[in-house]
Order: structure tokens, then C-alpha cells, then sequence
């Protein structure tokens, strides 16, 4: 199957149609080997020299989604925080970075923590303005943006072409975390990114049952080549039974992103209009959310399945009152994570703690693909019990 002449749908469900050469089959194997045989006269013809680098279980999941997203290659860590922090452990001590202020807070605390700590220039931006990135790039020194867009828990929304172009012009690297929109919605790397980054935990995966995460290159390079090599030293591989689940997920990534892009967008919409008892909804799908506009030109069939909502002062206030809503919900279950089949609902700041930007109102819902009324019932019975004290 050639990527180039076929749609996204079919490339996931398909998995780009590969099928096993020795058994016919049109489900690849699960491979366990954590190590392979050399050539007679001590060589690797074969490419494979040890699974931590290379594990033939990684070749279907890198295939289609490397694939999805039009890159050069892809290669699969044992989280999206391995693969994130080593996109800046790739970089030296003194390399100046600028990243957003609204962001995954687990990388957020790592970039001000550890990688300050190992001798990385952090900076946080408003990312979702364009004129500060420019006036915070310091061309020569920084070597590194790393945007996401849209930006966990707010759904910021940065413009990555415009991004790209300052990037390169101070002659620093773009890096897309694009866990929330999916290659379904937006492909960093025809924008300009030189490497996207997913949680495939997330979306790609989809069924809550995985921890894994990836990158794509746009094209080779030496700091890809370092990445590569980063991954080898570490070990932050995945498990070739996980490797395999998530080319698995993956067959039905467009069906599960619709159908949570649709449900978003009507529970966006009911929530907005003057409801009782919600004082505002992040989604980038409402016309009047500030990223709005930018959201249109780089997402193309939905505006993803995450959205927030700010849940009315009760008695004793915003925060309690969007903490007993959560408790409320039957349907929507209080956990954490985002992209799977079932709809999650979690107080954000009570997670993040000092220094989150979640207002301590703020509930974050992860849209699953569960029947929309029966979604937005559960939330309305929440609500009303939260504010009557039940």
C-alpha cells in the first residue's frame, strides 16, 4: 500500500496492509526476541543486533504512523515523556529553549526542574503569541521550540506554521506535541515542524490500556540521528506486547477520533449557551475561543475530543463546586489520562498543585465514544446535584 495514494482511514485500518511473509498473515506477530543471531563471518545483515534498538515488534505502529503523519521515520519510546525529554536531552547544557506556559504539566515541572538542574536555558512563553516567540527567540542560542498545540488543560492553540518560520529563522528546531489533535486533525511536520511528538497512551492507542509514546521526523538529520542513539543509551523502549496492542489501536483511530470530535463539539456547544451552571468552555471548536481562527486553518475534520469546562461558584465556591460535580458524574469516570473510549472527567489543578495555570474551577473532560445525550445527561445531573449541595 502506498501512503501517498490512499486516505489516512485506510492507512490505519489497514495498517498499511502489511501482512507477514513467512505465515500469510494479515496480523503481524508479536516478536520477543531480545536478541538475534549474526552472520557466519560476524555480521548483522539482517539489521537487528538487540531489541532495545531494534525490536522488529516497533516496525507495524512506526510504519503507520510515521505513515499518517508523512515523515521520514518513526520511532516508539516507552512513553510520551521518554520520548519528550529526549528530544531536549538531545540538546547541550547552555542550549537556550522556549516552551509554553499552558502545557502537559508533568513535562512542564521537568523542564523546570531536571533539565534547568542539567544546564538547559528554559523559557515559558505565551506560545499562542506569535510576537512573543519572536521577541523570546535568541537566534544562534536557541536550538529548540517545542510547542503544543492544543495545549492541555486551556486547549491554547499556537499556529505552527507561523512558529515554524520563526524557528527556523533564529535557526532553532520545532518540535509539535500533537497528542490532542491526532494526525487525523493536523499534520505538524507538512507545516513546517521538524519533529511531531505523540503520547501514544493517548489517542493512537486509544483503549486505556498501554503506556507508550513516539516521535516522527519530518527529515534525517543529525539530531535525529542523536535522538536514535539517545533511545539505544537509555533504554526508554516499549515492550514488544505493547508495541503490538498499539498497531492494533490504531486500526480504529479514525473512527474513534470522529466520533469524539463530533460528541465534543456538542457537548462544547450545549455547555456554552448560558447554561446555569457553567461560567465558560474551553474548546477550540466554539467560534469565540480565542484560537479558534488558527484552529480552522491547521485542523481539518474536527477540533479534537478534549474540552474544559468552568464550573459556576456554589456556596462554598468555584473549586468545590467543580470538585463535587466530578464526584457527581456516574457515566464520566474521575481519572486520569485523555483518548480513550471511555469519557474521563478530573480537576486539573488539584492534580497539577502550586503553580498550575487550570483555574481551580476548571474541569477537564476527555470526550470517549459513548452515546453524546447519555454524555451530556451525566453532566447536567452532575452539575444540578453539585449545586444542590448533593
Amino acid at each position: 500500500m502506498d501512503p501517498k495514494q490512499v486516505h489516512p482511514e485506510s492507512i490505519a485500518a489497514q495498517a498499511l496492509g502489511q501482512v507477514d511473509e513467512r505465515t500469510r498473515a494479515i496480523i503481524p506477530p508479536i516478536h520477543v526476541s531480545s536478541t538475534y543471531l549474526r552472520d557466519p563471518d560476524n555480521q548483522y545483515r539482517s539489521g537487528r543486533i538487540y531489541a532495545r534498538a531494534d525490536n522488529p515488534a516497533f516496525d507495524a505502529a512506526e510504519g503507520v504512523i510515521n505513515a499518517l503523519e508523512g515523515g521520514h521515520q518513526a520511532m516508539l519510546f516507552a512513553s510520551g515523556m521518554a520520548a519528550a525529554t529526549a528530544c531536549f536531552q538531545a540538546l547541550a547544557p547552555g542550549d537556550h529553549v522556549l516552551a509554553p506556559k499552558v502545557m502537559y504539566w508533568s513535562l512542564r515541572n521537568w523542564l523546570t526542574g531536571f533539565a534547568t538542574q542539567w544546564g538547559l536555558q528554559v523559557e515559558l512563553i505565551d506560545m499562542a503569541d506569535p510576537a512573543a516567540l519572536r521577541a523570546a527567540l535568541k537566534p544562534g542560542r536557541t536550538k529548540l521550540v517545542w510547542v503544543e498545540t492544543p495545549a492541555n488543560p486551556l486547549w491554547t492553540v499556537t499556529d505552527i506554521a507561523d512558529a515554524a518560520t520563526a524557528a527556523h529563522a533564529a535557526g532553532a528546531l520545532l518540535v509539535v506535541d500533537s497528542t490532542v489533535a491526532t494526525p487525523m486533525l493536523t499534520r505538524p511536520l507538512a507545516l513546517g515542524a521538524d519533529i511531531v511528538m505523540h503520547a501514544a497512551t493517548k489517542y493512537l492507542n486509544g483503549h486505556s490500556d498501554l503506556v507508550a509514546g513516539v516521535l516522527v521526523a519530518r527529515q534525517d538529520s543529525a539530531y535525529w540521528q542523536a535522538l536514535r542513539k539517545l533511545r539505544a543509551q537509555l533504554g526508554g523502549t516499549l515492550g514488544s506486547f505493547e508495541s503490538w496492542l498499539l498497531q492494533r489501536g490504531l486500526r480504529t483511530l479514525h473512527l474513534r477520533v470522529r466520533a469524539a470530535c463530533d460528541s465534543a463539539a456538542r457537548i462544547a456547544t450545549h455547555f456554552a449557551q448560558g447554561h446555569a451552571h457553567v461560567a465558560e468552555v474551553l474548546y477550540p471548536g466554539l467560534p469565540g475561543f480565542p484560537g479558534h481562527e488558527v484552529a480552522k486553518k491547521q485542523m481539518h475534520g474536527g477540533f479534537g475530543g478534549m474540552l474544559s469546562i468552568r464550573v459556576k461558584p456554589g456556596a462554598a465556591g468555584g473549586e468545590a463546586a467543580a470538585i463535587a460535580t466530578a464526584a457527581n458524574a456516574r457515566l464520566w469516570k474521575r481519572a486520569t489520562s485523555l483518548g480513550g473510549t471511555e469519557s474521563l472527567v478530573e480537576h486539573r489543578a488539584s492534580v497539577e498543585g502550586a503553580g498550575t495555570p487550570a483555574p481551580a474551577d476548571l474541569l477537564r473532560l476527555s470526550v470517549g465514544i459513548e452515546h453524546v445525550e447519555d454524555l451530556i445527561a451525566d453532566l447536567e445531573q452532575a452539575l444540578a446535584r453539585a449545586r444542590a449541595g448533593g
